[in-house]
């Protein structure tokens, strides 16, 4: 059977094709150049992509940096320094982002006629974005099952699976570790640059968890 996955290139979303490449799905990636300040993951996700040997990676162009509000998608706006015991949405939220990708995640399921659309959303250690929450991801769920001719008027199911949801970031490097899943090859930072900077929001998560996990990074850091 087929799979979506949402691939960014990050941690979080190449674990998740891991587990359904574990499972013995056919994987489709899909990735998003939104005009990110941190477009090089797009890079990784292409590398993350080769690794897994897919069919193929679909890259949709859809540039939100026109509407702007959030500092990875307008380069006024400094990305700030991390805080891993954040619990306000920080400036690093992107308007209604997953919900754009799931929305060309599900049509892309429907044309593929793939019953399953992965996305690596946690709610755990997370930067307290609203659309990575078990509420999110149930409403559009509910809304996916009358969005569609093939789920409102064939009747088949496209199930949304989070199976980083309520993982820690620990958790998950412990998972990709034992999936053998290319971590080697991901892109967390927020920051533009070859190298990750290692005081972003996300770039101090992803180094606890490594350090909770007692594996090391395999990314540079500035």
């Amino acid at each position: 059977m087929k799979a979506v996955v949402l691939l960014s290139g990050g941690l979080d979303s190449t674990v998740c094709m891991a587990v359904a490449k574990n499972k013995g799905l056919d994987v489709y990636p899909i990735s998003f150049d939104y005009h990110q300040r941190h477009r090089i993951e797009l890079e990784s996700a292409k590398k993350v992509s080769a690794f897994f040997d897919v069919k193929k990676h679909l890259i949709i162009d859809t540039n939100m940096n026109q509407i702007g509000g959030s500092a990875l998608t307008d380069t006024t706006i400094d990305v700030p320094s991390g805080d891993v015991t954040r619990k306000d949405i920080p400036v690093t939220y992107v308007p209604a982002r997953n919900l754009i990708f799931l929305s060309y995640a599900l049509g892309y399921a429907e044309v593929l006629d793939a019953p399953y659309i992965y996305i690596g959303v946690n709610a755990v250690d997370y930067s307290g974005y609203p659309d990575c929450r078990p509420e999110f991801i149930q409403k559009f769920q509910d809304l996916s099952d009358y969005a569609t001719k093939a789920t409102a008027a064939d009747h088949k199911k496209i199930k949304i699976e989070t199976p980083l949801l309520d993982l820690s970031k620990k958790d998950i490097v412990l998972l990709g570790n034992k999936l053998q899943a290319p971590l080697h090859l991901t892109r967390s930072c927020y920051n533009e640059g070859e190298n990750a900077c290692g005081i972003c929001d996300s770039c101090k998560l992803r180094l606890r968890g490594f350090e909770e996990a007692g594996i090391k990074d395999p990314v540079t850091y500035l």
